[in-house]
Formats: structure tokens, sequence, C-alpha cells
């Protein structure tokens, strides 16, 4: 794995779509705009702006077209139709860029923009898939936030492979040929790195120390009750990664283990039925043989569900796990920012 490295003077020709999710951050929408410009002021090469409401309640709609038409075509709005969450919020962000580069980060003016163009020219010139944001030096509280992100970040880099310091900072750079091939659904965008690594090698994933700040208006959407979420997410990521493309060997493995313990038992029962004349009848060892068989029956009928299932996901097109309200529809060759 990658760590830190000096960033590059130039950048080989592309286009960059940066991604901001936005829920009840009316505050922090004409900053996040501004600061946004001012960080690749100069950007050599075109570039577009994508804020995604995510069902704000607050004035995030109004003001995100408001302070867009301020700014231009190349600043876009997508407006979903309710909360759908940050996940859901960050694909929908994704399905509507259209760069060859894609960055998120996050709208509460935390991550800093300036990293951009480093971050980006670390992807493109080091042949990265992806350049994810290590906030070393991190503005946030010790017991809620931090202790609770170290023991996150160390679990999920022991169970998914993927070693990063920083699984939480959403300021992240992506190819966009290799994160459009991910989908992401639940609240999976804290395991980005982890999921990439199912389309990508994990050598092709880097780490860069980027910028922090503390938050300057709104309200933090994190909680502790996040860490327990994490732990949940983790036991799915951790399936879904061994096991995606065949949920019969799970299934079937746990199935076999337990029709050999239940066969064992049941063929003991008969030697002493059988062999030894023994009553047999009011032992619970006999129950135990039973349950074990029928279990293995459900476990092994499950693993050829689920393998059915899995075909199915995987040869038919995914459904969206969003709804988009006025959607735009753009050229590739139109409302790019160009300096």
């Amino acid at each position: 794995m990658n760590t830190t490295a000096q960033a590059p003077i130039t950048l080989p020709p592309h286009r960059l779509s940066v991604v901001i999710p936005m829920y009840n951050e009316a505050e922090n929408v004409e900053p996040m705009i501004a600061r946004v410009h001012e960080g690749l002021a100069g950007y050599p090469q075109p570039w577009e702006l994508i804020l995604v409401d995510d069902g704000s309640t607050d004035a995030t709609p109004n003001e995100l077209r408001r302070v867009g038409a301020k700014f231009g075509p190349h600043v876009r709005t997508v407006e979903l139709m309710r909360n759908f969450k940050q996940t859901a919020a960050m694909q929908a962000g994704i399905d509507a860029a259209r760069g060859d580069v894609i960055v998120t980060l996050d709208g509460d003016l935390q991550n800093d923009p300036k990293d951009i163009p480093r971050m980006v020219g670390r992807l493109l010139n080091e042949d990265l898939d992806l350049v994810s944001g290590w906030r070393k030096n991190r503005k946030d509280g010790l017991v809620l936030r931090k202790i609770p992100s170290r023991i996150a970040n160390r679990l999920i880099a022991r169970i998914t492979g993927v070693t990063l310091n920083d699984y939480g900072c959403s300021l992240k750079a992506f190819r966009a040929s290799v994160i459009k091939n991910v989908k992401l659904y639940g609240e999976m965008h804290r395991f980005i790195p982890a999921w990439l690594a199912t389309v990508t090698t994990p050598r092709r994933i880097a780490e860069e120390v980027v910028s922090h700040h503390a938050r300057q208006f709104g309200e933090s959407k994190y909680g502790i009750s996040r860490t327990f979420r994490v732990i949940l997410d983790l036991i799915s990521v951790f399936f879904f990664m061994r096991y995606r493309a065949r949920p019969g060997h799970f299934f079937g493995g746990a199935g076999l283990a337990l029709g050999t313990i239940g066969g064992a038992i049941l063929a003991y029962m008969a030697v002493l039925k059988f062999a030894l004349h023994q009553d047999i009848g009011t032992r619970p060892l006999l129950m135990v043989g039973f349950f074990s068989l029928i279990m293995a029956v459900q476990f092994i009928l499950t693993g050829i569900l689920a393998e059915t299932l899995a075909r199915i996901y995987f040869e038919s097109g995914a459904a969206k796990l969003y709804s988009v309200r006025n959607p735009d529809n753009l050229s590739p060759d139109e409302a790019w920012h160009k300096d």
C-alpha cells in the first residue's frame, strides 16, 4: 500500500468531476462552492462541480440553485426526492459525473478542496485507481469521533485486507472507469476502498495526507451510534467480499458441516439401537442429530437459492437506490469550467 508522496507539478489531460453530497447544509452551500473554486483556481483541465441535495428539510435546495446559477453551468445540482442517506447521495453524484476522474468530499467545509489537484496528480501520474485522504491532524472530538474512528479503521483493515489509516475521510480521488463499476448501497460509503478492491488490486490504492478543519456551521450528522452500525456493516462487507459470486460455498459449507455432525450422531445412535440393543428414544443426542440434518438441508437449499439470486444480480442491471427530481440531460461536452 502506498502512503504519502510529493505532489506532482503537471497533470495529464483529463476531465474532473467533484461530487459533494449535502444534507441540511444551507449555511455551508455558498462558502463550500466558493472554496472549491478557490481550490481549483487555475486548474489546467476542464472540471465540473456536482452538488447532491439528499432531501434536505432546510433551505439547502434553494441555496444550491441560487448559488449554482451565480457561478455558472459547470455547477450542477442533483436533487433527490427524499433523504436516501449519504451512500445513495454519493452514488447519485457518481452516476451523474462525466469526468475521467471523480473526487468526492463532504459539504461541511471540513475537507479542503486545495488538496484536490495534489490527489488527482498522484492518481494519474502514479497510475492509481484510488487516492484516499488521511486526516492525520483531525479536528474532531477525541472520545466521540477520533477513538471510535481509530478502532473502526483497524478493524476494517484487518477484515478487508485493505490497509488505510483513515477509511472515514470522504475526500477521495477515483478513476471513473473503476468507481463506476462499484455500486454502493446501505451505508457502504465508508467501505469504498474495500469495495474497490473487489474490482482492482489493493496495490492501486494509495493514501495522501490532507488538511482537515473544524466544522464552522451546521451540526454533525454522526454520533456514537455510527460505530455500532459500522460493525454491522462490516459483517456484510466481510461476507460480500468473500462470497459475493459464490454464496453457495458459504451456506453449502455450513450445510455439509452440520450434515456431517448429524450423520455421525445418527450413525452412533443406530449402533446403540441395533447392535447393542439400547433404548435411544429418550436420549437428547438423537434430537440433536435429527435437527442437525434438518438444518443441513436448509442451509444447502439456502445456498442454492443464494446462488440463483447471485446469477440474477450479475446478469441483470441493478435498480437504482435513489430517485432524482428534474435531472439535467447535458451532453458530454457541455457545462465544463475551463481556465
